[in-house]
């Protein structure tokens, strides 16, 4: 992507009011406040970490009107995408948070969130990359903490090593595993999907790779 390019989806994510980044008066008082200050309407609040260019966000928007998406990724240049995308549809429930993942506890209360998507994240495959993945402890104990109680944690991924240690480590980290499936196009649980696909899950399914999926929730002690 040229220069050029990039500076001018900086400055559509600077006018957007549907995008949340440092500089913007938001950026620092919208935790707690994403159904009062950011949405119309008080509805559950979704959240995909590393949403990229948004696709994902934006299909489950159009798909479920009565909850509030949020995707979040440290790229400014990405989420301009998926932005520009909600604005010209007129999706109201629909917002952009420019941060990494390790922050989300600067941008949400405990319990403010019904459900996480975690969409085809970097497996992070050597032994000493695992603190980096974003179903490791450290991370599913902040996730735990934000979600509201029995809330919903989904996870997409092409990795299978990734998806094994992930069924694994969410059980013994406060999740309760509902459903899963290596294969998901081949599987039931697709019919759930309504078709929504981001950029990765559709290059990884041309390319014949299968897609691993699972929902858990929350355990409530």
């Amino acid at each position: 992507m040229s220069g050029r390019l990039k500076l001018q989806r900086f400055e559509q994510n600077r006018l957007a009011y549907n995008v949340i980044e440092r500089g913007k008066p938001t950026y620092t008082t919208i935790k707690g406040a994403w159904n009062r200050d950011q949405f119309p309407t008080d509805q559950p609040i979704v959240v995909e970490l590393g949403c990229g260019k948004g696709e994902y966000t934006v299909g489950l928007a159009h798909a479920y009107p009565a909850k509030n998406f949020i995707g979040v990724d440290v790229k400014g240049d990405r989420i301009a995408r998926g932005s520009q995308q909600a604005l010209t549809e007129n999706l109201t429930n629909v917002a952009f948070l420019r941060t990494d993942i390790q922050y989300l506890e600067e941008f949400f209360a405990p319990g403010e969130i019904s459900e996480l998507w975690i969409t085809f994240p970097d497996p992070q495959p050597r032994d000493k990359q695992e603190k980096h993945r974003l179903t490791y402890a450290k991370f599913l104990a902040m996730y735990s903490r934000l979600l509201k109680p029995e809330g919903f944690l989904h996870l997409k991924t092409d990795n299978l090593p990734f998806f094994a240690y992930s069924l694994d480590s969410l059980p013994a980290n406060g999740f309760t595993l509902l459903d899963w499936t290596n294969d998901l196009y081949k599987s039931p649980l697709n019919e759930r999907h309504l078709g929504i696909q981001t950029k990765y899950e559709a290059m990884f399914f041309a390319k014949g790779f299968s897609i691993n999926y699972l929902v858990s929730q929350k355990t409530v002690r």
